[in-house]
């Protein structure tokens, strides 16, 4: 299948890239690199062995994705394109009401123009809020803590109301967990735009001496040492998540939500004690107040991605960490 990556030269769509072309699909990647580097693309190239097809552009200009569609005869998309930054949206929400929600309905009536119906929807667990009990199955009750969380269960109501609308909609909601992790090639991996806003890509440049400290935002949560508990996933497993959507779309034919983790749970000092053993490197910790937005506990129910992709992740936290530390090691300043 031709299919199209809106946002395919970040962090998840480079790997979800790799994944694509290892299955036989022929992806197209659509990037404005607001949040990314065109340099990803040449070593896409080297990993893959492929040239890489890229359109530069804005997913919310209509008439050029709605040409950008019928020009490569796309039949299905991968939509990655979205700012994702709980603290920033808190910050700023409009900027994330403008981006997020208005990028996705243009998408959606380019996609409508052009027949093309079939849409993998990369969602969040943001959408659980504050999740009265842990493991998250999908039919738990949805809210959110901050506005990145609210564009995403928005995003979610529009599709099913658009589904209802016209059965010929074919959509897959995929809730991730955290992407963590790197390509093993150490060539691609997570590149964040000044101040991490992530836990892992902060620990790594803490480890590889471009910060000093890392501040952990509470220390009195109600889990076994008082940090925030969440399910981290490798990116690789990931990109193996979004194959195995695309493939169950076609075959089946009906759509579906699921969940996108390991459905175990680690600590912010859980993560940190594993890339301190796989860096060799101390990672100096400071606690800080807890930020607003922030849960608890967050981990996933993965029963039903296993029973209806046949998808499982495979990769633990000592692998997570490993290759996070081999990406940011070999490329300290990112693709800088």
């Amino acid at each position: 299948m031709k299919i199209l990556l809106t946002g395919g030269a970040g962090y998840i769509g480079s790997h979800t890239y790799l994944a694509l072309i290892e299955a036989g699909h022929i992806p197209v990647i659509l990037d404005d690199f607001s949040n990314s580097s065109p340099k990803v693309l040449e070593r896409l190239g080297r990993i893959s062995g492929q040239p890489v097809l890229c359109e530069q552009g804005n997913v919310a200009d209509l008439p050029w994705v709605q040409a950008l569609i019928q020009r490569h005869a796309i039949e299905a998309v991968i939509h990655f394109a979205a700012f994702k930054a709980v603290g920033e949206s808190v910050a700023q929400p409009l900027k994330y009401f403008d981006n997020n929600l208005v990028g996705m309905t243009r998408l959606l009536q380019a996609m409508d123009a052009t027949d093309c119906r079939t849409l993998v929807f990369s969602s969040s667990a943001t959408v659980y809020g504050d999740p009265a009990s842990v493991p998250i199955t999908e039919d738990f009750p949805r809210s959110h803590t901050n506005p990145y969380g609210h564009t995403k269960l928005v995003i979610e109501d529009m599709l099913s109301a658009l589904q209802k609308s016209n059965p010929a909609w074919k959509v897959a909601v995929l809730r991730y967990f955290n992407p963590v992790g790197a390509h093993p090639s150490g060539l691609i991996g997570e590149d964040p735009l000044g101040i991490p806003n992530n836990l892992m890509p902060f620990v790594a440049q803490v480890a590889v001496g471009k910060r000093p400290v890392l501040n952990v935002f509470g220390n009195d949560y109600a889990t076994p040492d008082g940090t925030g508990v969440r399910d981290y996933i490798h990116v690789q497993d990931l990109a193996a998540g979004h194959v195995a959507a695309l493939q169950t779309l076609a075959a089946k034919g009906e759509s579906f939500t699921v969940n996108l983790g390991t459905g175990q749970g680690y600590s912010v000092l859980d993560v940190v004690h594993a890339f301190e053993k796989a860096s060799a490197r101390k990672v100096p910790v400071q606690f800080a107040p807890r930020r607003e937005g922030d849960v608890a506990q967050c981990y996933a129910s993965t029963a039903r991605a296993l029973a209806l992709l046949g998808w499982q992740a495979k990769l633990d936290l000592d692998a997570m960490c490993t290759d996070s530390w081999r990406w940011q090691s070999g490329n300290p300043d990112g693709y800088s």
